[in-house]
């Protein structure tokens, strides 16, 4: 197979905190470039820096050879692909779709198969990151599906990724992301015990962050999410409710193949206690304030008696 090549038509699905700063990539890198969003402000924007806006799933796939999708849950996937106006009504054989939302691995080898069907190619890429790593084009993208169709989609995926990497059969870029998002929420949940304990203790949280981030304690969570707890920013670079809904099809993988994972079943409980607050908008980071409550006192600089 032959690597699409700059100034190839490529479509992207699915505007939000991660896809646009993504979408904005390809188009920096010279990629001829259709949009779909189903609020219209995102489309607008990149539009105003050269992107084609479309009306539909079908339309971007009749306008791509290549399509990559970002959105919340298998549901949304299945809606974008198959649903009225989806992807399926508009692509032609040959046509790759690439899948860079988080679920599970049984949606993406269903969705694969589906559309294999129609003489469509699938790839399944979830992304680690963040929005830190949407903007700057730094993005880990871990993929499943076939390995040639992955070689001819390389040049764009490091448009927007700075590792790549093949994992294996469909089905296997969402079983290593939930892998990776079950380190993530306990991470999350190291990054915020420890800034109570210090908080607690009365220490500069700054100082706190600068000790554990320069030794064996350090983590990108540490690093990036310990300072916004600090300074009180709970605001998103991945939401609460979209690491829940990963939490969800990490323990249902476990109960498929009979494993117990304690910290992902304790982490799942504690991020519905963020939702019961209506806290699922905010940034996984407001973990800290489940901690909070349970303490009765806020994470800070200043002891308290």
């Amino acid at each position: 197979m032959n690597s699409v090549k700059k100034g190839a038509r490529v479509g992207f699905i699915g505007l939000g905190i991660m896809g646009k700063p993504m979408a904005s990539n390809l188009i920096r890198k010279g990629y001829t470039l259709t949009v779909f969003n189903r609020s219209k402000k995102p489309v607008d924007e990149l539009a105003s820096i050269g992107a084609s806006a479309a009306d539909s799933p079908k339309e971007v796939a009749g306008k791509s050879d290549i399509i990559l999708d970002i959105v919340t849950d298998a549901p949304d996937v299945e809606q974008v692909l198959f649903g009225q106006g989806g992807v399926v009504e508009g692509a032609h054989r040959g046509t790759i779709m690439i899948d860079m939302s988080t679920n599970s691995p049984a949606a993406a080898r269903s969705f694969s198969s589906k559309l294999e069907e129609k003489g469509i190619e699938f790839l399944d890429a979830p992304v680690s990151g963040g929005d830190k790593g949407a903007k700057e084009g730094t993005l880990t993208i871990m993929v499943g599906g076939k390995k040639e169709v992955l070689d001819k989609s390389l040049p764009v995926l490091q448009a927007i990724g700075k590792e790549i990497f093949y994992m294996g059969p469909p089905g296997s870029g969402q079983a290593t992301k939930l892998c990776n998002q079950v380190a993530i929420a306990l991470h999350t949940l190291a990054t915020s015990e420890s800034l109570l304990l210090g908080s607690a203790a009365g220490l500069d949280l700054s100082n706190l962050l600068k000790v554990m981030t320069s030794g064996a304690a350090s983590s990108w969570n540490l690093t990036n999410l310990g300072p916004k707890i600090v300074t009180r920013d709970f605001e998103p670079g991945f939401k609460a409710a979209h690491l829940l809904k990963d939490l969800r099809n990490i323990l249902r993988l476990a109960e498929e193949e009979n494993l117990m994972l304690p910290g992902a079943a304790l982490i799942h409980e504690l991020y519905l206690a963020v939702m019961a607050k209506k806290e699922g908008e905010k940034g996984t980071q407001v973990l800290a304030r489940v901690l909070e409550r349970l303490a009765e006192r806020e994470i800070n600089s200043t002891k308290t008696s």
